[in-house]
């Protein structure tokens, strides 16, 4: 098992009128995520209420702020007990029996327009044995012509500008995957987490976006930047792009700062509890087989 623990702060200077608020950064509770224990702090004594989508288990957090200063402050430790499988043994899922939970994730969305990508991702992948090992080679592609640069895009970029640009951050390289993957007819999603494991060099810790891929009987986890360590990725939310699961949606007029976020893994084997190291097992929190993710 692994134990995260979990510290997001937040602050943003909030003009007149005031201004409402969705954030994204409650863990999500999923059969192998358990919230241990989590705790939420506000500046302004404000109502506000956290809803569960009955589907995948996002948790929305939604307040109007008053003009002036807010922080929020979310910590959390949770347990997770990832299923673990064989690549070898995984396979692709026909159209026809997937569940219904799956299927809107072979469509095209706003970041991830795969039907422009039809032909390439055909002459590309169509070719290639169908399972897990397509969907590595298709992570591997993206990870071989796309370059991590910070701040070298905005939030109109999509996987289509990606490709054409080849550099991007974590959310553009998980866009870009994930068009290839639904043109292809493989589901796949955008998951929102912490990039536990990052390379200091590539900035402080920060929120991190990866995929998640359903084959068989379940969604199975893809670092699509290749910068991070899967096992110790908490999922918050997850969604068909990122237009579904930003850590925070504001409307009205607010000024943001940089977020700080520490994440950090307990190592405890006397109790069970590793640090979370790259494997080759295919992984997931996902309960499978259901249509809840």
């Amino acid at each position: 098992m692994i134990r995260m623990q979990l510290q997001i702060d937040l602050t943003y200077e909030v003009n007149t009128g005031g201004a409402d608020f969705v954030f994204n950064v409650h863990a999500a509770k999923t059969a192998r995520q358990t919230v241990v224990e989590e705790h939420l702090s506000l500046s302004q004594d404000v109502n506000h209420a956290v809803d569960t989508d009955p589907v995948n288990g996002t948790r929305y957090l939604r307040l109007h702020a008053e003009p002036g200063d807010l922080a929020l402050s979310y910590t959390a430790t949770l347990d997770l007990d990832h299923y673990r499988d064989d690549p070898k043994t995984i396979s692709e899922t026909s159209v026809c029996d997937m569940p219904a939970s799956a299927l809107d994730y072979i469509f095209p969305s706003r970041y991830c327009q795969s039907d422009r990508l039809l032909q390439f991702a055909q002459n590309e992948f169509g070719a290639m044995p169908r399972g897990y090992s397509r969907v590595l080679a298709i992570q591997a592609w993206v990870q071989k012509h796309v370059t991590f640069t910070s701040n070298s895009s905005t939030f109109t970029t999509s996987a289509v500008d990606t490709l054409i640009e080849r550099v991007g951050v974590c959310r553009d390289f998980a866009h870009l995957m994930i068009a290839l993957c639904r043109a292809v007819n493989i589901p796949a999603r955008l998951a929102t987490g912490t990039d536990y494991g990052a390379d200091p060099a590539l900035g402080p810790p920060d929120f991190h976006a990866y995929v998640e891929v359903f084959l068989g009987k379940r969604w199975y986890i893809f670092d699509a930047s290749g910068t991070g360590i899967p096992l110790g990725f908490v999922r918050f939310g997850t969604g068909r792009d990122a237009a579904d699961v930003a850590f925070a949606s504001m409307f009205g007029s607010v000024n943001s700062h940089a977020p700080t976020i520490k994440t950090e893994a307990v190592d405890d084997p006397k109790r069970g509890m590793e640090v979370p190291q790259h494997c080759d097992d295919a992984v997931s929190t996902d309960a499978g087989g259901l249509t809840r993710g």
